[in-house]
């Protein structure tokens, strides 16, 4: 939680901040699209690469990006796992790369109950529990993988209940095939959090609402409140991470009470949520009052014409960034279809 870095805005002066908000909000729906046209590995690395060098300009560290990747590691884990496993070769090439000879049985079950084990004890005192879970993910593919008492010769009179209790054997294949769909998945979910990332670091959230207003604003033809719904994306943008920061003092609250987050039975831990969860319905709702009185006070009515501080005006640079992206889409069409 502490590292949820969606929706925050850093001050900055770098080209991408100079952008009109209308600007960015429509790029980044096109960057979107864009990424899901791309149906090839090599196109897919070349638009990350172009977003490395995009965000690098911006001089934003790189840690928060990283921080809003973390909370999707675990479904980026998950699609390239099972890409591997169930993505098999083609007509063109039906060989595997390489085959794991893998094997199951007594020793390996009792290692990777105490690699677990170690890492639900350990996982505490570790900083950086990301790495240090995959660390234990590939201990126990390894575990499946290589037998120490015949692979090393370590064969003794004492390790023949190890060696002999193999419950099953199986085989995993690693297809070229499926090394790139799991690449191209892989790379396609990180531009996506990662465009959208971007968009909410570079921009405040009244800007976000000034600009939805005047993207949907054609949609006032069908009698749709159109200024309601871009003040309420905005709000929301703007109040992830006050409620993060109010849930931060809430869970020091309860550690300074006893109460630890990440240890205990599940009961435990169910009622530690409740124990998180209540305030922080309290405190929503205390903000949403507050924030209601103070939108009055200054005379905001739900649907009456609004007028701005600022015009948005388009400039130069809007019109060069517009112009960029089309030719990218123009160079992915044309690349679909072989042209080139």
């Amino acid at each position: 939680m502490n590292n949820f870095t969606f929706g925050q805005y850093i001050p900055g002066k770098s080209w991408v901040y100079k952008l009109d908000p209308r600007t960015k909000i429509f790029l980044t729906i096109v960057l979107i699209v864009l990424v899901f046209l791309i149906q090839d590995l090599l196109t897919m690395a070349i638009a990350l690469g172009v977003f490395a060098l995009i965000f690098i300009s911006t001089r934003i560290s790189f840690i928060k990006l990283l921080k809003s990747l973390k909370g999707i590691m675990f479904l980026l884990m998950f699609t390239v796992i099972l890409q591997l496993i169930y993505t098999k070769g083609t007509v063109d090439n039906p060989n595997p790369l390489y085959t794991f000879n893998m094997q199951f049985g007594l020793w390996q079950l009792l290692i990777i109950l105490g690699l677990i084990v170690i890492y639900f004890l350990v996982k505490k005192y570790i900083p950086f529990r990301t790495i240090f879970f995959l660390l234990i993910f590939a201990l126990c593919f390894i575990v499946l993988w290589k037998n120490p008492f015949v692979d090393t010769g370590f064969k003794y009179a004492w390790t023949w209940p190890f060696d002999n209790m193999k419950w099953t054997n199986f085989n995993f294949d690693i297809y070229e095939a499926g090394l790139n769909k799991a690449g191209f998945i892989f790379i396609r979910i990180i531009l996506m959090v990662s465009i959208t990332q971007l968009l909410t670091l570079t921009t405040m959230s009244m800007d976000i609402n000034q600009g939805l207003e005047w993207l949907l604003s054609p949609l006032k033809i069908f009698k749709i409140p159109v200024g309601i719904f871009a003040m309420l994306v905005s709000l929301t943008l703007r109040f992830i991470p006050t409620l993060l920061g109010e849930s931060r003092k809430i869970m020091a609250a309860q550690a300074s009470r006893g109460v630890d987050f990440n240890e205990g039975s599940l009961k435990d831990k169910a009622n530690q949520i409740i124990a998180l969860l209540i305030p922080m319905f309290v405190i929503s709702f205390k903000r949403a009052d507050e924030l209601s009185n103070a939108m009055e006070a200054r005379g905001y009515v739900i649907g009456a014409p609004r007028t701005k501080i600022d015009d948005l005006k388009f400039r130069f640079i809007d019109f060069f960034c517009l112009a960029v992206v089309i030719l990218m889409y123009v160079a992915v069409i044309l690349h679909m279809a072989g042209i080139y």
